[in-house]
Formats: structure tokens, C-alpha cells, sequence
């Protein structure tokens, strides 16, 4: 019996696309991905991701044509496992591949243990950091996953030849529970983070001054903590965000 493919066009929402193809087990192809763009096909970072995906799953199958404008997937069983490690490159930061690893992972057979390597940091991703503090206490609070959950930052990296690493462990998800997250509510207390990579460890002093200044404004319990990374020369570039 000929597969039945799930049909899109274009690379918009194309991770998306994929973690709805792998949780639902439905196959998903994909035409004209950039077939007008003056280089057309995949980037390099939605190989990487796919590749990745293969590491979570048994079972997987892809199929790109030459020019890398059409895509064929057939997902596998989503497994996860201990001392996963993958290479993000240089193209999209990490929180660009966390995020539908979370969505996959969260339904796997076994707990994650996932080292992911590259850009921890960069203005176009979620950063690790947006990710530890605010994600996973999210998922504590809403979905009860207290034990085995969390995000480490072993090394930060920046553009242009990233080096940054971080270790993730995510525990499987039992059951699926309705969130209620009609009221906002107001904002009581600021927490933060300062980090500067191969710079000054005064110059993550500054930023917080800077933060400090406009948020006191508003809100008498501010705390920003700073965090500062030397660096051993793989990290590439150098970097500051608050």
C-alpha cells in the first residue's frame, strides 16, 4: 500500500511541521521549500535538525531530492535514551532545536539526556537562558514534572563559530493536564540574568545598572545576577545580553 503523505508547500513552519508529523506518526511531505530563493532548498540548520530528530527516534526516514527543494519524512518511534549529544552548528542558535525536542521528548519511552553543542546565545532564538528560567518552571508548575527535569550551561558560545554547550534532562510526560491561563495576573518580582563571554566582567556589572535603573521604576524586588564566561577560545565570538 503506497504511503499516504500529508502535503505542504513552502518551508514556513517547517519544525512545526515535523514535531506534528512525529507525535502523530502521519508521514509529511514538503515541495518548493525556497524553490524561487537564490538558494533554494534546505539551510544547513534544518538538516541539522532533522538529523537530530533521527537521533530521538527509531525508525525514521527522509528523503530530500538533489536541489533539497522537496522533502519526504516518515517519522519514527520517539525513544529518547541516555548520553544523546548532537551538533547544532553554526546556523541557528540551540534554542532553535530545544524547542521542538521539548514537544517530541516529553512523549518518548524513556527519559532524555540530551548535550547539545553550538550558539547558546544570538538575537534571532529563544536563549538557554529564557529557556531554563522561564520554560522548565512552567512545566514543573503545569505539568508536575519535578524530578529529573533540568538545564545545564556548561559553556556559553556566540556567533560566528558558536562552541557553547548545554546538557538537558527531560523526564516523560504521564499524563496530559487542561491549563486554565485566561488571567495574566500582574507582575510582583523581576529575576535576570547578565552574561558577558570574553569581555569584562565589568561590563555584566553595567548592564545590570542599566536594567536596574528602568525596572525600579516600576518594581522595588529587582535581582539580576550576573554571569560571567572567560572563555578557552572555542567559543568564537564574543558576547553580552541581559
Amino acid at each position: 500500500m503506497p504511503t499516504q503523505y500529508v502535503r505542504f508547500s513552502g518551508a514556513a513552519d517547517l519544525r512545526m511541521r515535523l514535531v506534528c508529523a512525529t507525535l502523530s506518526g502521519r508521514a509529511l511531505r514538503v515541495d518548493d521549500i525556497r524553490a524561487k530563493d537564490q538558494n533554494p532548498g534546505l539551510r544547513d540548520y534544518e538538516a541539522s535538525l532533522l538529523r537530530l530528530l533521527d537521533k530521538l527516534t527509531n525508525g525514521m526516514a527522509v528523503e530530500i531530492n538533489e536541489s533539497g527543494t522537496a522533502l519526504k519524512y516518515k517519522p519514527g518511534v520517539v525513544v529518547g535514551g541516555r548520553r544523546v549529544s548532537h551538533d547544532c552548528g553554526g546556523g541557528r542558535a540551540v534554542g532553535y532545536f530545544l524547542e521542538p525536542v521539548l514537544l517530541v521528548s516529553l512523549f518518548a519511552k524513556k527519559p532524555l539526556d540530551l548535550t547539545l553543542t553550538g550558539i547558546t546565545n544570538d538575537e534571532a532564538d529563544v536563549s538557554v537562558d529564557t529557556f531554563r528560567t522561564v520554560t522548565l518552571p512552567m512545566l514543573k508548575r503545569q505539568f508536575g514534572l519535578e524530578e529529573g527535569l533540568s538545564l545545564q550551561i556548561a559553556r556559553r558560545g556566540a556567533p560566528p563559530n558558536a562552541g557553547g554547550e548545554i546538557a538537558l534532562k527531560l523526564p516523560i510526560l504521564k499524563e496530559l493536564k487542561t491549563i486554565d491561563w485566561t488571567d495574566e495576573g500582574l507582575v510582583k518580582r523581576v529575576r535576570g540574568v547578565a552574561f558577558t563571554l570574553r569581555l569584562s566582567p565589568q561590563t555584566g556589572n553595567r548592564l545590570v545598572d542599566a536594567a536596574r535603573g528602568v525596572l525600579n521604576k516600576f518594581l522595588p524586588d529587582v535581582y539580576i545576577f550576573t554571569d560571567h564566561h572567560a572563555g578557552d577560545g572555542r567559543e568564537g565570538g564574543k558576547g553580552a545580553a541581559r
